[in-house]
């Protein structure tokens, strides 16, 4: 969610900061803010409430002289505790105007924290967590065993902290340094020549270096124009601990490419995330013949044998995306999956152990509801395999295994390649499970695999029917609701497609499985309403396909508008579909990566049809990283 950078080096400290705060807005945030420290001892903060704009209205009228400097750090706020006005917008500073500090995630312990604050005098200025943690770190720089030492002082306040949380705070008399800390929350070091970078996200300093440091959990880490130095919370060196890598994208991967949005230009990506994350996941290597592979693997094959039952834990469109991993793996295995909200997953007190494989997908690595759910699977001994789209995030780190998507980066809030990418993942996980246990030979996983090969160049073919799409989207964008059905691997389509118009166009929209159409549903059935029907093959689903023509009937008898996707030559649902949208046709299981890239273009219009920001939703934020 909320956007964090850190500079030091050579370089205007202000066009940096801001410059990286633009490149993370797709993160979701209701007000900006900055905090640069020049060579004589002087610390500017500006903030301001509402969009990026606003904050560099502000910094115009302000005037170069009093935010130069080259060292600094910036923030874009998604608001958790108080309300997204000027006050409560970061950063926040101490009160003799010295320190400051920018904040990612929650504070538990603050209001206890806040409490000993006030009874020591202090005024605090906002309604946040962030606050009380600048109070704390001034106070132990003024006096006490870590007086006049910025890094031990901020140590000492962070070790106090419960919570997920990223820190970074700057101090005016200390302007060749920023001090920063993780728990649970991403943060990443940018590594150039002459100037170091410190951020929530990799997309902050791309326009500047590739090299970058993954920091571990509960790990601290103090920058400046020439080096880094890794330490954990107790002041202990952690370097070890660190994952250095090369970012292996560059800025115009995350740019628009001549589309009005970012979304619109991920949706035509998708091809390519499926095809990359496809690649190396089949091993032609003579002692692996034949066989899927997933990127990291510490467990063994007996291990993935002696498992009895699979959870699948997700949020958002990565549940939808379990929900079809489920079809997957149940049919392949024969082992029971259960797919859980991760938000639910441990209060629920689900029934776990060392025979138990849970599931993890995120795109981010760092979702707070599924993070939570991999730490109680393991706390009850059970296995975790993630699947992530962020190469050393915390749930990867955390896992047993992990395969990771190869999307690229995804700027549009909404997810669109990355949900591709995590269904063609959770079939991987399937094979896996299938060859490991026997239940398919080596010659049915390699035909499975190869089937899953073709699936790219048969979305692309999905993606010539966007004109069709588009216009029955701007026929449609004046409704207020519109319903989707589906059957079998159709129905978290259909979920799929519901979420997509809800998060991009504000409509009233839900998916349902199309048998419990006449069990309640059907009610919300009138003349006009729009129902967007997925409709399983002709041949692969026989039975269900003739059933879903009899829901279709029985809604288009009840005045409906009936726009129907369908197998290419399924003539038998031309007569009852009032818009027909074809794709083609495909393995059974393997559909949704065709007839979810429809629903996903129709969102997209409506959106913009509407006159709304497709890439940045209202109210929602690429990573959640707070419960």
């Amino acid at each position: 969610m909320c956007g964090i950078v850190g500079y030091v080096g050579y370089r205007d400290a202000l066009g940096v900061v801001v410059d990286a705060l633009r490149r993370m807005e797709y993160r979701g945030y209701d007000s900006a803010g900055v905090a640069i420290v020049d060579g004589a001892g002087a610390l500017a903060v500006e903030r301001k409430a509402g969009k990026l704009a606003n904050l560099e209205a502000e910094l115009a009228e302000s005037g170069p002289g009093r935010f130069a400097g080259s060292t600094g750090m910036g923030h874009t706020r998604w608001a958790t505790h108080g309300a997204p006005t000027d006050r409560n917008a970061h950063p926040h500073r101490d009160d003799s105007g010295k320190v400051a500090v920018v904040h990612n995630g929650i504070i538990e312990n603050f209001a206890p924290l806040r409490r000993e604050l006030e009874d020591a005098g202090v005024e605090l200025r906002s309604d946040t967590d962030t606050e009380v943690a600048v109070h704390l770190v001034a106070r132990a720089y003024a006096g006490g065993p870590t007086a006049g030492d910025f890094a031990a002082s901020a140590l000492a306040v962070v070790r106090r902290l419960e919570g997920a949380f990223t820190l970074v705070f700057t101090h005016a008399d200390h302007p060749d340094l920023i001090f920063a800390a993780r728990r649970s929350t991403p943060l990443v070091v940018g590594v150039g020549a002459g100037e170091m970078f410190i951020a929530s996200d990799v997309t902050a300093f791309i326009e500047h270096t590739r090299e970058a440091v993954e920091l571990g959990q509960d790990q601290a880490v103090v920058i400046t124009a020439d080096s880094y130095t890794v330490t954990d919370f107790a002041g202990a060196d952690a370097t070890a601990g660190t994952r250095p890598f090369t970012i292996d994208w560059d800025l115009a991967a995350a740019e628009k490419g001549g589309h009005d949005y970012f979304m619109l230009k991920e949706i035509e990506e998708q091809p390519a995330a499926v095809a990359d994350t496809l690649i190396g996941h089949f091993s032609q290597d003579s002692d692996a013949a034949g066989r899927i592979v997933l990127d990291e693997q510490r467990l063994a094959d007996q291990e993935l044998r002696d498992f009895d039952k699979v959870f699948v834990v997700a949020c958002g469109s990565a549940y939808h995306s379990g929900l079809l991993a489920k079809y997957a793996i149940e049919h392949w295995t024969r082992l029971p999956v259960e797919v859980e909200l991760a938000s639910e997953f441990r209060y629920r007190d689900p029934v776990l152990d060392r025979s138990t494989l849970v599931v993890a997908i995120s795109q981010s690595g760092e979702t707070a509801d599924t993070l939570e759910a991999v730490r109680h699977a393991k706390e009850q001994k059970a296995r975790v395999l993630a699947i992530c789209n962020t190469n050393g995030a915390q749930i990867p780190r955390e896992s047993d295994a992990v395969l990771y998507t190869r999307a690229g980066p995804e700027i549009g809030v909404a997810s669109t390649k990355a949900f591709l990418a995590q269904v063609t993942a959770n079939y991987l996980v399937g094979l896996a499970l299938a060859q490991a246990r026997g239940t398919k030979y080596p010659d049915e996983v390699a035909r499975e695999f190869a089937e899953l090969e073709a699936m790219p160049k048969l979305v692309e073919r999905v993606l010539e029917t966007a004109p069709r799409v588009r216009a029955i989207a701007r026929e449609l964008a004046h409704v207020s609701t519109v319903l989707f059905l589906g059957r079998h691997v159709g129905y978290p389509v259909a979920l799929e497609g519901a979420l997509k118009l809800k998060e991009l166009a504000y409509m009233h929209a839900e998916g349902f499985a199309a048998g419990e159409l006449k069990h309640g549903p059907i009610a919300l059935i009138e003349e006009g309403l729009p129902v967007i029907v997925v409709m399983p093959s002709p041949k692969g689903r026989a039975v269900l396909h003739s059933k879903l023509l009899s829901n279709i009937r029985e809604i288009q008898a009840r005045g409906a508008r009936t726009i129907v996707i369908a197998e290419e030559g399924d003539d038998t649902v031309r007569p009852f579909a009032d818009d027909l949208i074809e794709i083609p046709s495909a393995p059974t299981l393997f559909q949704p990566l065709l007839s979810t890239v429809p629903l996903q273009i129709f969102a997209a219009e409506v959106a913009q049809a509407r006159g709304y920001d497709v890439d940045k939703p209202r109210n929602l934020a690429k990573s959640v990283t707070v419960e």
